[in-house]
């Protein structure tokens, strides 16, 4: 056997061996099978893509802070305006919310004169609002 026959005949029986390793399901389960072989790591570009919330809140007490920070805490941004609660509880509802986001690692922002924006980790503020417009109490 010549030198060329050998080697035809050794990628005629690549070819084949291939051939059976080709055969995939079909997309769908493709994705499920490989999220058993991976231990459920796969992320589908649907939950990537999710739109993220603000809430709009308006405390009237000290004990709606817990609310605003499980928010937060489930990674979706907060804007608090704090007018309809008296000077000394809208301290306490700030210095809490300042410790809740400081635990999950997120940012809290002063952006008008009663108003505060919380956020997770997972977003990016930029730019500032103007304390000509607000000064500080």
């Amino acid at each position: 056997m010549s030198f060329k026959s050998k080697f035809k005949r050794f990628f005629e029986l690549e070819d084949d061996v291939v051939e059976e390793e080709v055969e995939r399901p079909p997309e769908k389960e493709r994705t499920d099978s490989a999220k058993e072989e991976k231990g459920g790591n796969v992320v589908s570009l649907q939950s990537v893509q999710q739109s993220s919330k603000v809430i709009l809140m308006e405390p009237r007490e000290y004990d709606e802070a817990q609310e605003i920070a499980d928010h937060v805490k489930n990674r979706k941004s907060v804007i608090i305006n704090l007018q309809r609660v008296d000077s000394q509880q809208a301290r306490r509802i700030v210095d809490f919310l300042s410790g809740t986001v400081y635990a999950v690692g997120g940012e809290i922002q002063k952006i008008g004169p009663s108003n505060f924006l919380c956020t997770p980790d997972n977003v990016d503020v930029s730019g500032d609002i103007s304390e000509i417009l607000y000064p500080q109490d």
